[in-house]
């Protein structure tokens, strides 16, 4: 279980929010033409919102409310976890359900 405090940031929230957006933009820009998934999380900009550790993790979080997106080895290399079901493997959808939940439970909000 991964447990922090809300203040540990190292930037400001407002901050945060928009490195985090500017990376995602980017990247969904960038590899919008791709069809492996591999290249997608070794994309260089995604590789920098893992790299902002647990404060991605609200961002990540509403961006897969908003619009599942292929944010998952984000959140297994940020977490250490995968709630995803073994059944839900390949459906973006119920895979995003399964980690929406996994966060509501540990109280991370978004």
């Amino acid at each position: 279980m991964v447990v922090w405090k809300k203040d540990e940031a190292i930037l400001p929230a407002n901050l945060l929010a928009d490195r985090f957006q500017s990376l995602a933009d980017t990247w969904r820009q960038e590899c919008a033409y791709l069809s492996s998934v591999r290249e997608m999380a070794i994309h260089t900009t995604y590789q920098q919102i893992v790299g902002m550790g647990k404060d991605a993790l609200p961002f990540i979080f509403a961006e897969l409310e908003r619009e599942p997106d292929h944010w998952f080895w984000a959140l297994r290399a940020i977490t250490g976890d995968n709630p995803v079901l073994p059944e839900h493997q390949g459906d973006m959808a119920t895979m995003a359900k399964d980690w929406l939940q996994w966060a509501k439970r540990r109280g991370v909000r978004w």
